[in-house]
């Protein structure tokens, strides 16, 4: 489907000649010479969003003249000009968690239509979408040969329903392309395969256009692509499908800070330390809804894996994307895996042509600017429980004895501390508790490491750490070391490729010999599919009430979200993932204790076994080829045989199966009319949770495995599904009924209305203490509407649509809190769910809530953007108080978003009419 540019940009478009061929494009010095304004000095990432203007500028319809001199405004104002734009991404890239429900929208949006009157043919995606099927493995098989094919089996017998409904939407949408089980994570198969870095495609008129390569995915860590210098990030389904419909994303003019990197890594450090360090710098500095643009001369000497690294963690630090600018490393990747010469040919000349390449006098405006020389890098990690909690190396150890107190409720002495630094662990004051495992020679202990996984997007496709950890594994298996017993060991990479490096290296066999075999290709501990423990260790854990951990080479540690067996969990480089598996014990001090002993009872330290950058670069020089990328994505779209065997029935609309507990027809379109309705005040409203700073989407949404005594597991156990059977909530996203009751049921949460009580527990209509689901069916069954009070980042984590799609099936009116994340509140907006912020230092402490209020809202008759509203709280005693809150919606379109109750009833309507 070609694209439809604007036509008010006569002015702007020009010609350009590479790799032999003749293409138009929208010149920004063109913009400049008809004296739009002077955009010389505007970051590279900034450029991109300024082309999308130059291109679709009609006069005013969507973008209009005065949309492009904003940029140029921008950098006569330092940075700043928070000016609504409409933006089209080239395209959408979704993974199967947070696709299933999109596309379960999409059917469920023919059907709607057709409800309407329309046409079910007018429920297309306009631009293009790939979704991966990346997120469904997990961990049942370890540590053997037989794990990768016995996961897939189970994968396949779990997922059945899922895969059949994907593979019917991809015969019933156009424009739709699935990328099957087992190849990859899909931020990973983006960058290695699917991204271009600059984009072609037919216009309306019939010419080829080359523009830059954009796109949003359903998964916050689509930020992963700006490492290629292709500006993405990651929104809700919700917003995911609009755009892929035709809706633009309606956004502010960011500001950008740069971030300037100098100097270069010294041996022994990795991208995931320097990663792990930027991430605190960033997080500390507060970069939420910017976008961050990575400059500076270290950037000749880090290679576009590590860059890689870096944009992928843009949601640990907040920011909406840390981009990475078009230079030589860009070229020499684009090459290294396999993409077409003529196409790189273009990538340079564009990019030299329109102003977006990185050289020597890079120097843009930036809004403000923080540096970080990497010569100053050192080993480490980030735990127990965010990924901006950063670890030096050489004092983890220590510090995990104020994590066992904080739990404990002790106050460790520094003298506690002091012993444990000395290697005094069994004494220091008395904190660390230990189990004995029945059937097994050896005790657990607070700190014992049960999940070792080298896992997820961020570092399992970067040669660099790949080949440093099976270095590692290859002189630890020299010396006769082992993982320790109490281990779960799990290797799940991002692409195959790294399975056909890692054997070109003989570093596969070495991985094997202490555990680290392969057990798929695609997301596994990062989300929470890490699969059970072994029964006795899992016991043992909960007899002790000890504070076992995990060391994942992930983006994600938060709280409940790698196991349940699990309280710390910590963010580590693939090689020192296997340092701790060998160890063992969050309590042993890597940089100064053994590891263990030789066959000859030496002991062994980690320098030891740690690859020098020489060793590393040669490996990779040799085994990473052109070849290995175009052998693996020769057939991406294929699939093995179990895929091309999965059945699918045709059909424009979709024949919902009534018994299915995967895959159901949700109840957002049905019964709806074709105008909208108004926004009404809310009056008499009931607090359903008070929660704390940093309750994550992790908290919010369903994630991760359920149990039987769960209103999720009894919906499930009445309908004859037994508990091995469950799989995870992320897999039955496509069922309404499984989310409604999983969400706000993580069992970490807090809700400040309990005391003492973890989980997804609130206080119902009599006042005694009942599940959130529970509670909020007999809210909606008296009437009653509800709010939520958060505190700060409220949302923080993935872009996980089901957080704010439970919350408005919850009977939810409106979330208060001091702070939003970006995704989130966009979200939330998009579901018809009003985000409001305290003002004027009020929050829930302040205000003293218990959760026995009523809450009522007005002003939002009359609402504008960002409009401060009045907002009456009565007290348990009768006792009454008037606050402003901020009313975070934002643009005059998210107004019509939620008079339609929706961002999808807003773009259905529309099209039923068209």
């Amino acid at each position: 489907m070609p694209i439809v540019v604007g036509q008010d940009t006569a002015k702007t478009r020009k010609t350009l000649s590479a790799g032999g061929k003749s293409v138009s494009y929208y010149s920004i010095p063109a913009a400049e010479a008809a004296g739009l304004g002077d955009f010389s000095k505007l970051p590279a990432a900034l450029k991109v969003v300024l082309e999308n203007m130059l291109r679709f500028e009609d006069g005013g319809r969507t973008v209009s003249v005065d949309d492009i001199k904003a940029f140029a405004e921008w950098g006569a104002k330092g940075g700043k000009n928070p000016r609504e734009i409409a933006y089209r991404p080239a395209r959408v890239l979704m993974q199967d968690f947070t696709g299933v429900p999109a596309v379960v929208d999409l059917a469920a949006m023919r059907d709607g239509i057709v409800g309407l009157g329309g046409d079910a043919q007018k429920i297309n995606p306009l631009n293009p979408v790939d979704l991966v099927i990346d997120h469904s493995v997990m961990i049942d098989e370890f540590g053997n040969p037989r794990a990768f094919q016995m996961n897939v089996d189970r994968e396949y017998e779990r997922n059945m329903e899922r895969y059949q409904f994907l593979k019917w939407g991809q015969s019933a949408f156009n424009n739709f392309r699935v990328v099957p089980p087992g190849t990859g994570i899909c931020h990973q198969v983006n960058v290695e395969y699917l991204a271009q870095t600059v984009w072609t495609d037919e216009d309306q008129n019939g010419e080829t256009v080359a523009y830059p390569d954009t796109l949003v995915g359903t998964d916050s860590h689509t930020t992963m692509v700006n490492g290629l210098a292709v500006l993405g990030w990651g929104v809700g389904g919700i917003e995911a499908e609009a755009a892929m419909l035709g809706q633009p994303i309606s956004m502010l003019i960011p500001e950008v800070v740069g971030f300037k990197l100098t100097g270069e890594m010294v041996e022994g450090t990795t991208a995931t330390d320097l990663v792990l360090k930027v991430v605190a710098m960033l997080r500390e500095k507060g970069v939420v809804g910017k976008f961050v643009e990575f400059y500076g001369e270290g950037l000749d000497r880090l290679p576009l894996p590590d860059r890689a690294t870096i944009a992928n963690m843009a949601p640990e630090y907040g920011a909406t994307c840390g981009f990475f600018p078009i230079d030589d490393e860009t070229l020499r990747y684009l090459r290294q895996t396999g993409r077409d010469e003529d196409r790189i040919a273009l990538v340079e000349a564009y990019a030299k042509e329109n102003g977006f390449w990185r050289d020597a006098d890079y120097n843009p405006v930036y809004t403000d600017t923080l540096e970080l020389d990497m010569g100053t890098i050192v080993p480490a990690i980030s735990g127990p429980k965010r990924p901006q909690d950063y670890l030096p190396l050489d004092t983890a150890a220590n510090a995990f004895y104020d994590v066992v107190g904080e739990y404990r409720g002790i106050d460790v002495s520094a003298a506690a501390r002091d012993m444990a630094s000395e290697g005094d662990h069994n004494t220091a004051n008395n904190v660390i508790k230990s189990q004995a495992v029945k059937g097994e020679d050896y005790k657990l202990n607070d700190g014992s490491v049960v999940i070792a996984s080298i896992t997820s997007c961020t570092n399992t496709s970067n040669p660099y750490v790949l080949i440093g950890a099976g270095l590692v594994a290859r002189k630890a298996r020299a010396l006769g070391l082992n993982r320790k017993p109490w281990v779960k060991t799990s290797l799940a990479p991002g692409s195959q490729v790294v399975t056909e490096y890692l054997e070109a290296a003989g570093l596969q066999e070495d991985l094997d010999a202490i555990g680290f075999n392969l057990v798929g290709y695609g997301c596994t501990t990062c989300i929470g599919n890490s699969g059970p423990l072994q029964p006795e260790i899992s016991e043992a854990i909960a007899e002790g009430d000890l504070v076992a951990t995990a060391v994942l080479s992930g983006n994600r540690n938060f709280e409940g979200r790698i196991s349940p067996d699990v309280r710390a969990n910590y963010l580590a480089s693939p090689p020192l993932v296997v340092a701790y598996a060998l160890a063992g014990d969050m309590n042993i001090d890597l940089t100064n204790e053994p590891l263990g002993q030789d066959k000859d009872g030496n002991d062994v330290y980690l320098k030891d076994i740690w690859p020098s950058n020489a060793e590393i670069a040669e490996l990779v020089e040799k085994t990473v080829t052109r070849e290995a990328f175009m052998s693996k994505y020769a057939d991406v779209f294929k699939g093995d045989e179990k895929w091309q065997g999965v059945d699918v029935t045709g059909g424009e609309t979709y024949d919902w199966p009534a018994a299915s507990t995967y895959i159901q027809n949700p109840p957002y379109f049905q019964g709806m009319g074709m105008e909208p309705g108004t926004i009404s005040n809310i009056e008499g409203a009931k607090p359903l949770l008070i929660l704390g700073d940093m309750v994550t989407t992790d908290h919010i949404s369903p994630a991760g495995s359920f149990a039987t005594t769960t209103p999720a597991g009894q919906y499930l156990i009445d309908r004859q599904v037994q508990p091995r059977e469950f799989n995870s909530y992320g897999s039955r996203r496509g069922n309404h009924e499984i989310m409604m009751r999983g969400t706000f049921a993580n069992i970490r949460i807090k809700n400040e209305m309990l005391d003492g009580v973890e989980g997804g527990y609130t206080k119902g209509p009599d006042g005694q203490q009942t599940s959130v689901y529970d509670a909020s069916m007999a809210y909606q069954e008296a009437g009653t509407p509800l709010v939520v009070f958060g505190g700060e980042q409220y949302g923080a984590g993935s872009s996980r649509d089901w957080a704010a799609k439970g919350t408005a099936l919850l009977g939810v009116k409106a979330v208060i809190a001091e702070s939003f994340e970006r995704i989130h509140r966009s979200n939330l907006v998009g579901m018809g769910v009003i985000p409001f912020e305290f003002t004027g230092g009020d929050t829930r402490k302040t205000l003293g809530l218990t959760g026995n209020e009523t809450v009522s809202i007005s002003g939002l008759d009359s609402i504008q953007p960002l409009q401060e509203v009045p907002c009456t709280i009565t007290f348990g005693d009768g006792s009454t108080k008037t606050i402003q809150l901020k009313c975070r919606i934002d643009t005059e379109v998210e107004i019509e978003y939620i008079e339609n109750g929706g961002v999808l009833h807003y773009v259905l309507r529309n099209l039923a009419k068209s």
